[in-house]
C-alpha cells in the first residue's frame, strides 16, 4: 500500500477518560476511507489527531513517512496546507462577519501561497468547482442554504491544493436531496483533484456506496476494518452487526422488533476498553468469559478485512 497516512499505536485520554486506545490504521493515497461508529466512539477525535488538531498521549501519526507528532511552528503549518478538515455544521464553521470571498481567500494568504488581491482568481474557480457562481464572493453566509454552505466548506478546504481531507459528519445537517449532490462533490473533486478522504459518518449507506474501506469504532477502538460492501454483508463483529440493524427498515413490524430487543439491551460501556475488556462486551449477547477480561487483538478474517472479536472462531 502506498500510504499517505499512517497512524500507529496511538492513545489519548481526556481528564481520566480514555477516548482512543491503540489505534493503528494506513490510509492509501486516493483512497476514501470511512470511520463509522456511535455517537461518543471517538471518531470525531481520531480526525481530529490525524491532522494534529490534538495531538495524541501516545503514538505517531505518519504524513508521507514523516511523524507530524513530532512537529511544531513552521513546520507543521508547511504540512498542515497539505491537510485539511470539512467540518459538521454549515452554520457554525463559516464566518458570519467574512464574505465568502474573504473566508476562501484566507487559507491562501494564510500559508503564503497568494496575497488578498491575487487569490480573487482562484476564489472565483474554487465556487465554480463546487457548483457555486464567482459573483457570490461578495455574499456574506446568511444569504445561502445549509447545502450552498457546505459547498463553501468544501471549497474552502480544497483551495490550496490539499492531499489528505478529513470529512467530519459533513451530511448530517443537509435533508437527502442535498446530501446526494454533495457526496456526487465529493466524488468529482477527488477524482478531479487526487484527493484521499476520511469520511466520519454514521450513515452506513452512505459508506457502502462511497468509501473502499472502513473502520468500525466502538469507544476509542477498531473493533472491525474493511471493505464496506464485504463486511456490511456478512459482518464479523456484533458491534457491527448491531449498527446495521439500527438503520431503519421501512417495515414497522420490523422495527417494533427491533425497539423490543434494543430496550431489553444493557446500558453500553462508558470508557474505552475499560477493564482490558472488549468495549461491547456489555451488550453482547454472545459473550464469553473471556471478552471482560481482556481485549481481543484485530484478526484477519479474510485479506483486507479484520476484527477484535473472540468469537471469530465459533459460529455467531
Amino acid at each position: 500500500m502506498n500510504a499517505i497516512v499512517e497512524a500507529a499505536g496511538i492513545h489519548l485520554s481526556f481528564a481520566e477518560t480514555r477516548v482512543l486506545s491503540d489505534i493503528n490504521l494506513a490510509i492509501a493515497k486516493g483512497e476514501t476511507f470511512a470511520v463509522i461508529g456511535e455517537s461518543g466512539s471517538g471518531k470525531t477525535t481520531l480526525g481530529r489527531v490525524l491532522l494534529m488538531l490534538q495531538a495524541p498521549d501516545e503514538g505517531s501519526v505518519l504524513f508521507h513517512g514523516e511523524d507530524i507528532t513530532k512537529l511544531s511552528g513552521a513546520r507543521l503549518r508547511r504540512q498542515r496546507r497539505r491537510m485539511q478538515m470539512i467540518f459538521q455544521d454549515p452554520y457554525a464553521s463559516l464566518n458570519p462577519r467574512m464574505t465568502i470571498g474573504e473566508t476562501l481567500a484566507e487559507p491562501l494568504v494564510v500559508h503564503g501561497l497568494e496575497n488578498w488581491v491575487g487569490a480573487r482568481e482562484k476564489v472565483a474557480v474554487a465556487l465554480q468547482m463546487v457548483g457555486l457562481e464567482p459573483a457570490m464572493a461578495q455574499r456574506t453566509p446568511h444569504a445561502f442554504s445549509g447545502g450552498q454552505r457546505q459547498r463553501i466548506a468544501i471549497a474552502r478546504a480544497v483551495i490550496a491544493g490539499p492531499e489528505l481531507v478529513v470529512a467530519d459528519e459533513p451530511l448530517s445537517a443537509l435533508d437527502i436531496t442535498v446530501q446526494g449532490q454533495i457526496i456526487d462533490l465529493f466524488e468529482k473533486l477527488r477524482d478531479a483533484m487526487g484527493l484521499t478522504y476520511v469520511f466520519i459518518s454514521h450513515d452506513l449507506p452512505v459508506v457502502r456506496h462511497f468509501a473502499a474501506r472502513a473502520a468500525v469504532m466502538l469507544h476509542g477502538r477498531i473493533v472491525e476494518i474493511g471493505d464496506p460492501g464485504v463486511m456490511f454483508a456478512s459482518p464479523a463483529h456484533p458491534y457491527t452487526r448491531a449498527l446495521l440493524e439500527s438503520v431503519p427498515v421501512p417495515d414497522p413490524e420490523f422495527e417494533r422488533h427491533k425497539i423490543s430487543r434494543a430496550a431489553r439491551a444493557p446500558a453500553p460501556m462508558s470508557r474505552a476498553g475499560q477493564g482490558g475488556a472488549c468495549p461491547y462486551v456489555a451488550r453482547c449477547r454472545h459473550a464469553l468469559s473471556l471478552c471482560g477480561e481482556i481485549m481481543p487483538p484485530l484478526k484477519t478474517v479474510s485479506p483486507g478485512w479484520q476484527a477484535a472479536c473472540w468469537l471469530l472462531e465459533t459460529s455467531l
